[in-house]
């Protein structure tokens, strides 16, 4: 088995799309304003880290922000359209709406690499890009707190429908993992 750590990070084609047209478009002071906007659920992720920002556009004389919930009944979504708003308002922008797109589907690939690592260093595994195999080579679930292999599942459902619960078999502690999605 192969630890996490010991991984040549790739970048999924989902997230390589998503930055190129962050870096591509006209409106990159708006895609740098809405990174103070975290995830309610795991607030050391913004919702660019997340995947759930996806798009920034100007219709006519109107702003147009583009999210994309984890699952279609996320929740927190009704919170980061909140959190957005106030964001665009507190620095003046008023012609704005925020949209909910449900396809195509949310999906892990749309994660950051950095957002996979600040998920690691809060204590919750981050998804792995095949959860089975990769490259011929099976891997386990990395524990966020030791960096063991040794762990297991103690349930597919975690604190929240996108994560699942482990333990790890080495420190004994449980953590939370990012569904591969």
């Amino acid at each position: 088995m192969v630890a996490m750590s010991q991984v040549l990070p790739l970048v999924a084609a989902a997230y390589s799309e998503r930055l190129t047209r962050r870096n591509n478009s006209e409106l990159t002071q708006i895609w740098d304003l809405l990174d103070q906007v975290t995830d309610p659920e795991i607030p050391v992720l913004s919702i660019w880290d997340l995947g759930v920002l996806t798009q920034v556009e100007k219709q006519q004389e109107k702003l147009l922000i583009s999210i994309t919930p984890t699952y279609s009944g996320c929740p927190a979504m009704d919170t980061i359209a909140a959190d957005i708003s106030s964001v665009l308002t507190a620095a003046g922008y008023q012609n704005f709406s925020i949209k909910r797109v449900l396809a195509p589907a949310w999906k892990t690939d749309l994660m950051s690499p950095e957002g996979k690592a600040k998920l690691h260093q809060y204590g919750i595994a981050p998804p792995l890009l095949n959860e089975n195999c990769c490259s011929g080579q099976c891997f386990s679930i990395e524990c966020p707190h030791c960096g063991s292999l040794n762990t297991k599942t103690i349930s597919e459902f975690g604190s929240t429908a996108c994560k699942a619960l482990h333990q790890c078999l080495d420190c004994n502690e449980p953590f939370d993992y990012f569904k591969n999605i």
